[in-house]
């Protein structure tokens, strides 16, 4: 789903009874940096009740929990954008939990780009080190990396699905034995 470029709006509107999935974190970020453009400091739980009420979410999609249990759907999606955003130098964190916009997140901001998303971010030498120092730590290398691009998934998110699938193969295998 591709956020409209109005930065008034994030979604144009939705019919009732719809049922709209968290957007992916990619899709969150430009909505994200849009919020700290007004150059203050935010909360991170803050910007996630803002985010959850511009993109329209019911409370039941806002609370909808990871496989794992342990963090809702849509909170982990936020934080990655926050994360990612931080990477690309976009987002400041002065203290856990709190970001601003950066100087070069101004920039990118008044260029009313479509969209922010890992493609853009390549774009700077800070991301590009991050990106190379997380492959290095991941086992299925350019696997992590092409899927985040194709399928957006949060980094939890394709550990959850990874672990999954060798459960089912393993269980597989027993019931075959």
């Amino acid at each position: 789903m591709r956020p409209p470029s109005s930065a008034r709006s994030i979604r144009v509107g939705r019919e009732e009874g719809e049922n709209v999935p968290v957007p992916d974190f990619q899709s969150i970020m430009l909505p994200l940096l849009r919020i700290a453009g007004d150059g203050k400091e935010h909360l991170l739980a803050d910007a996630r009740g803002r985010l959850g009420t511009e993109l329209k979410l019911t409370p039941a999609e806002q609370d909808e929990l990871l496989p794992s249990g342990r963090q809702s759907r849509f909170a982990n999606r936020v934080a990655w954008a926050k994360v990612y955003l931080e990477r690309g130098g976009l987002l400041e964190s002065p203290q856990r939990g709190r970001f601003r916009i950066s100087p070069r997140g101004r920039e990118v901001l008044n260029a009313q780009p479509a969209r922010i998303d890992v493609k853009l971010l390549a774009q700077y030498p800070e991301f590009i080190e991050f990106q190379k120092a997380k492959r290095q730590t991941d086992e299925p290398t350019t696997q992590l990396a092409t899927s985040e691009v194709a399928n957006a998934e949060t980094p939890e998110e394709e550990l959850e699905a990874a672990h999954g699938r060798i459960e089912a193969s393993l269980a597989a295998e027993v019931l075959a034995r």
